[in-house]
């Protein structure tokens, strides 16, 4: 009995070291391919390249930046930041300064988006983004709104953003029963409202004529409809 405890006891030490070992492993080769994060701000492009590629890293330049400390041409910053530890292989994501702020916003207020895009790119400047607001009494595809305000100073970003007039949702209402109304009338009516007659069909031998009585219609009534829709009529 003796014995055997002393086996169990030795087994369970075996395995307790095994695991320990394997641990220790693990975390070597985890930390072992590990590496601190070279400094590339204030570097030229090409510098920074060679700087982290000899470190085991990738770099890509992902925005540009005005900066009136940095000069134009060379790294403003970078993340993961200098000196951080992480993997060989990473992705070190910089942006790269374009010097002090030279180009004037322009005033594009008032402008279609498209002739707005066209002024902004003019200048040597970019589209961030553009939203969309419902504006009452504005036109359609207008810009109501930009950022930075026209003539800004201190911009950081060569982008400007822009807000454009929400074209007006189509007017809707409720479709009306043409049923058992002369094919004339319901088009005239139609006409009126400012909806278009669609597809006529008959289900008497004869053709279609504007005596005909309706007896369906798509869409149905009670239905909502948009101006300027189609309205389909069955016939007899």
């Amino acid at each position: 009995m003796k014995t055997l405890f002393r086996f169990a006891l030795l087994a369970l030490v075996l395995l307790v070291v095994a695991l320990l070992s394997a641990l220790t492993a693990m975390r070597f080769a985890i930390h072992g391919q590990e590496t601190k994060v070279p400094d590339l701000v204030g570097k030229t492009p090409a510098e920074a390249r060679r700087i982290a590629e000899a470190a085991g890293f990738e770099m890509l330049i992902e925005r540009q930046y005005f900066s009136a400390t940095v000069p134009e041409g060379r790294i403003l910053s970078q993340v993961p930041a200098a000196g951080t530890r992480t993997r060989r292989g990473w992705q070190l994501g910089v942006a790269e300064s374009l010097g002090p702020q030279r180009v004037e916003i322009p005033n594009v207020i008032g402008e279609s988006e498209r002739a707005a895009e066209i002024n902004i790119r003019r200048r040597g400047l970019d589209v961030s983004a553009v939203s969309q607001i419902l504006m009452p009494g504005a036109t359609a595809d207008q810009v109501v709104a930009q950022s930075p305000p026209p003539n800004a100073s201190g911009v950081s970003a060569p982008k400007i953003s822009l807000l454009t007039a929400q074209p007006a949702p189509p007017q809707a209402c409720v479709m009306p029963s043409f049923v058992g109304h002369t094919l004339e009338s319901a088009s005239a009516a139609l006409k009126g409202a400012g909806f278009h007659l669609g597809n006529v069909t008959s289900v008497a031998p004869a053709a279609p004529s504007p005596a005909s009585i309706i007896v369906s219609q798509t869409p149905p009534a009670g239905g909502k409809i948009t101006a300027g829709a189609g309205i389909s009529f069955e016939v007899r």
